[in-house]
């Protein structure tokens, strides 16, 4: 019994960290942005909203007169094909950003954006052969970008490398008009195009935004910034197919300690009627059984963590999107257990139907 929990412990962590994982690669430059709230224009189709919405300054200017709003800035997005100087093809996230506002990135090594032309990506991108003073060349446009620097944390959308580029260089990309080679504050000077893909809020430290009055103004529709995850490529799609299996793993683990414990109480029968004939009563025999279900449980689930978290150290280190979180490990774990303990609790009931007689041969 204890070698089964055990196993399924394992399927948890395990499951746990491809969760982690997958979330991380989805959506983890959206999780490290020191944003409050996304504004996508209005009537935009959620389900990928960073790539159809279209926003304008005159949007972010009615969210910046908002009470509770310290800061607004535009936001631009797309998914790029693109080359490396050493002939590697890799897709990039191209994420345009006002450098000067709350939106620049925390740079790990290298330096910030200080040109049109530069871009700071995200450090899994080394693993693809990006490195700094690689220059990045735009599929189809061929635009020519600088990189100077990688990323604190990882920074990853829809499963791609991101790269922040400055919002005037993505909008000169963006219009359409630009000219092979690395753009120049010339060109983009000359280029008549200022929209942006969506609007990054930040709002005052403990103010609630009130976000129907906010969208009523500027003609957006506003979520927080864990609500605009449903809008990155198939995030949602992945999280739920996930979670469904979680739920099938934790109801199989109450099922199969129920019916473990279920077969346990029947060859017990005997032993239980005798104590029933001795005195015990019956809320002492559940109260044992439950704190016996208990102990194997937490012991075979602590023993299937540590399996678990030693398989998913060497998980970490390979090209699978896998993440160990303390966080959602916790949470398996314990309802690992819970569920078993209902599980077993579903079974032992049966102890109140011992009858003591049956210590007595009263079955003959």
């Amino acid at each position: 019994m204890g070698g089964v929990i055990a196993l399924i412990a394992i399927l948890m962590v395990l499951l746990s960290g491809l969760s982690s994982g997958l979330v991380n690669d989805g959506v983890s430059g959206l999780k490290g942005m020191p944003a409050t709230h996304i504004a996508f224009n209005q009537g935009t189709k959620t389900d990928n909203a960073f790539s159809r919405s279209v926003v304008d300054p005159s949007q972010a200017e009615a969210w910046s007169t908002q009470p509770g709003v310290e800061e607004v800035t535009l936001m631009g997005s797309a998914m790029m094909n693109a080359v490396t100087d050493d002939g590697t093809q890799i897709d990039l996230s191209l994420f345009g950003i006002d450098t000067g506002s709350f939106l620049a990135p925390a740079v790990g090594e290298g330096r910030g954006i200080e040109a049109v032309n530069e871009i700071v990506v995200s450090p899994t991108t080394q693993d693809e052969g990006v490195k700094i003073g690689s220059v990045v060349t735009l599929d189809r446009l061929d635009v020519a970008l600088t990189v100077v620097g990688y990323t604190e944390d990882q920074a990853t959308f829809g499963h791609v490398g991101m790269a922040y580029l400055p919002l005037d260089t993505w909008q000169l990309i963006a219009s359409g008009q630009s000219q092979p080679g690395e753009p120049t504050e010339a060109a983009i000077a000359a280029v008549d195009f200022d929209t942006a893909s969506s609007i990054a809020i930040k709002a005052e430290n403990g103010m609630s935004l009130d976000l129907a009055a906010g969208d009523e103004a500027a003609g957006t529709v506003t979520s927080t910034l864990e609500g605009s995850f449903d809008a990155s490529p198939g995030y949602t799609a992945e999280t739920l197919t996930l979670e469904m299996i979680q739920v099938f793993l934790y109801a199989i683990c109450a099922l199969v300690v129920g019916a473990f414990f279920t077969v346990w109480t029947i060859q017990r029968k005997h032993e239980l009627a005798v104590l029933r004939a001795v005195g015990a009563s019956t809320g002492y025999l559940l109260r044992d059984g439950i704190f016996q279900a208990v102990v194997i449980l937490a012991l075979s689930t602590a023993t299937g963590l540590a399996a678990g978290l030693g398989m998913g150290a060497w998980m970490s280190g390979t090209a699978m999107p896998f993440a160990l979180e303390a966080g959602p490990i916790s949470i398996a774990a314990a309802l690992t257990i819970l569920m078993g303990v209902l599980g077993a609790a579903a079974a032992i009931v049966r102890i109140s139907r011992v009858d003591p007689l049956t210590a007595l041969g009263g079955q003959r």
